[in-house]
């Protein structure tokens, strides 16, 4: 792609089209921001080196300059006031997406632009890593929200990330707290599901491995600890189908408020 002013541009007749440049209107500050994420292939793939330890997080500006055919490109960052840019070239794909992609791909082949650098003491072993830890949620995921979307649909009332014994500090996902129900939906990494995890680094291996299974056991440690205390545990990973997750949690539900299913004393149910 030519980026010498007047060669290249395949607008020649009109102005490139706004989905090639502009950004939708209305949109919020996180879309904004997880929209220069992804075109730079992550978070952690945004920072300037400003000098002194200092990093700054660029963006990447795409303009229509008045009389002309071209989009342009700038990296930009701000710096103690200031709002240093640099010009990346033109750029000329028919999305916004692409453009925006094929501008980080410039800054970094001009050395603009560093890995962010891990905290002292960080766990992960590199920045892609530590992006990955910080996207996991501990609450509110998608599977847990689209199970909690169900089974409010089907009139079951319940409460969220509560602990099922107070003084326990072991909280589960959704609770029935008059019917002894406590349902987790364990995320496949953390909880180790054996479907599916791999382990996500090569390098720190073994504390990965330690940490995977000390989360094992702990589960195991939750489910005998509220069974003896008379709860009914169904567990559940982020990988199954919510309608099938939530079908057996209705029919728990429903079956031991009619009574036809007296509360366990010492078993969990559904253990995965």
């Amino acid at each position: 792609m030519n980026e010498v002013a007047g060669k290249g541009s395949k607008w020649k007749e009109k102005p490139p089209p706004e989905r090639a440049w502009k950004a939708r209107a209305g949109r919020s500050r996180n879309a904004a921001i997880s929209e220069q994420d992804r075109a730079a292939g992550g978070r952690h793939r945004r920072m300037v080196c400003l000098g002194d330890g200092r990093f700054a997080r660029a963006s990447v500006e795409l303009k229509v300059l008045p009389n002309t055919r071209r989009i342009r490109a700038y990296l930009r960052w701000s710096d103690r006031g200031r709002s240093p840019a640099r010009y990346l070239g033109q750029v000329d794909h028919d999305t916004r997406t692409a453009n925006l992609a094929e501008a980080w791909r410039r800054a970094w082949a001009k050395g603009l632009l560093r890995e962010e650098p891990a905290p002292d003491g960080s766990w992960a072993s590199s920045p892609a890593v530590r992006t990955s830890m910080r996207g996991n949620r501990g609450r509110d995921t998608k599977p847990e929200i689209r199970l909690r979307s169900l089974l409010h649909n089907a009139g079951l009332r319940y409460r969220v990330s509560v602990r099922p014994i107070p003084q326990l500090r072991r909280s589960a996902d959704v609770v029935f707290p008059r019917l002894r129900i406590a349902v987790f939906v364990d995320g496949c990494y953390w909880h180790g599901c054996p479907k599916h995890y791999r382990p996500a680094v090569k390098r720190n291996e073994e504390f990965w491995t330690t940490k995977i299974e000390g989360n094992r056991r702990r589960d195991a440690d939750t489910n005998r600890l509220l069974s003896e205390a008379g709860w009914t545990i169904i567990r559940a990973w982020e990988h199954e189908d919510p309608e099938v997750v939530a079908a057996r949690v209705i029919a728990l539900v429903r079956a031991r408020t009619m009574g036809n299913e007296p509360p366990p004393a010492s078993q969990a149910e559904a253990l995965l």
